[in-house]
């Protein structure tokens, strides 16, 4: 818990500068005065307000109140990073031109005309943001990528050869993502008709008594060969052990730092699963690789799942050949990609080589906060092994 109120601390801090800046752009540099001027400062405040308003109602069992507020919040949340991108843009420029102004000892900008550019520019501003935001939405909300990869696995059988695994991650159920939306990529996902359905965490934003409801449909995934999941950070914020419980019980098996073999006979591979990144602040949780590898034979093929990209450093020595990963989102919305690459060590989005594993980074199918995606379609992954030869450094980029 107090994990979370920092982090609600440094993003409450962050939203105040940004809203900040957005009001001395638009409403003190613009002129505005008296009911104008005031309507402005309060909706920039009651906006504010209303965004972490939305997450600590999902958080607290107010399902109903984080829906109202979240379809306002989180629009907005879009629309204000979009717009300060936009206007940080300008005034870089702006502050260039006055600096080649001193320097040529020019005299300042009249302040009338002052005031109009920042109208103008904030107005082109915010209609850049907007029309942005629209498409984003369209993006989020839209029917999601199929990305397929075809991976070589060296020691994969040759009976094997082609197996389809469908990996699901980041569906953020809770808050704005409902029943509707999981039941749509719930049938997506069936009409690949995989062999192996793997969700790779953050499924949820919320109690497991609110949004039950909502997660049902998961339980209607198809797999020939068994569904399986593992814990993301979102798992942890909203209560691991219940809703691993539910996971479980709505048919999938949860990978706790443990491996399943896949196949049948001597034609099998293995599956392994860790806890999340963050798991160790929790009793009782942590991910723990040589837990889940302990005893295996290594002369089988060895497929990961663990929630964040970073995990890879983990894998040195364990003869990794796969690591399925979401978290990042690809970044969501550009620009804010650049922060979700740096908490991941440049591990962003697309395939990876790390050693001797391959990883793989979901742009995940939901997404979390603002329903707008930018520059990051939402995807489906379809993996498709292939027996008898290891991927070469050329199909992947170097960790």
């Amino acid at each position: 818990m107090l994990s979370l109120v920092a982090l609600s601390a440094v993003s409450a801090t962050i939203q105040g500068l940004l809203h900040y800046y957005a009001w001395r752009r638009l409403v003190r540099d613009t002129g505005l005065r008296g009911a104008a001027r005031t309507s402005a400062t309060i909706a920039l405040i009651a906006l504010m307000v209303m965004i972490p308003s939305a997450i600590w109602a999902s958080r607290l069992g107010a399902p109903g109140l984080a829906h109202a507020l979240g379809w306002i919040a989180f629009p907005w949340m879009a629309l204000l990073g979009l717009t300060v991108v936009a206007l940080a843009a300008i005034d870089a420029g702006r502050a260039a031109a006055a600096l080649v102004r001193w320097l040529r000892a020019s005299p300042p900008v009249d302040p009338t005309r002052r005031q109009f550019l920042a109208r103008l520019t904030g107005t082109a501003a915010i209609t850049a943001a907007g029309g942005t935001v629209a498409l984003g939405a369209r993006d989020a909300l839209g029917e999601p990528e199929i990305v397929t990869i075809e991976v070589p696995l060296a020691r994969l059988p040759a009976a094997l050869d082609g197996l389809t695994i469908v990996q699901l991650s980041d569906l953020h159920v809770g808050m704005t993502v409902g029943r509707h939306f999981v039941e749509e990529v719930v049938a997506r996902a069936n009409a690949l008709g995989p062999d192996v359905v793997v969700l790779t965490g953050d499924l949820v934003d919320g109690s497991v008594d609110d949004l039950r409801a909502r997660v049902a449909p998961l339980a209607d995934l198809r797999a020939r060969r068994g569904r399986f999941a593992v814990t993301g950070n979102h798992e942890y914020y909203s209560g691991a052990d219940a809703w691993i419980a539910e996971y479980e019980r709505l048919g999938l098996r949860v990978l706790r730092n443990q491996r399943v073999a896949i196949g049948d006979g001597d034609d099998v591979f293995d599956l392994a699963g860790i806890d999340d990144h963050i798991a160790d602040r929790f009793p009782g949780h942590g991910a723990d690789l040589a837990a889940a590898l302990a005893g295996r034979d290594r002369s089988r093929a060895l497929v990961l799942l663990a929630h964040q990209p970073r995990q890879v450093r983990t894998t040195d020595g364990h003869d990794v050949d796969l690591q399925l990963s979401g978290h990042t989102h690809g970044g969501q919305i550009w620009p804010w990609h650049y922060l979700a690459a740096a908490q991941q060590g440049g591990l962003l989005v697309g395939d990876y080589r790390h050693g001797g594993t391959w990883l793989h980074v979901s742009r995940g199918v939901g997404y979390w906060g603002p329903p707008v995606r930018v520059g990051a379609r939402a995807e489906i992954t379809r993996v498709i092994l292939r027996a008898g030869q290891a991927p070469t450094r050329k199909q992947m980029r170097s960790t």
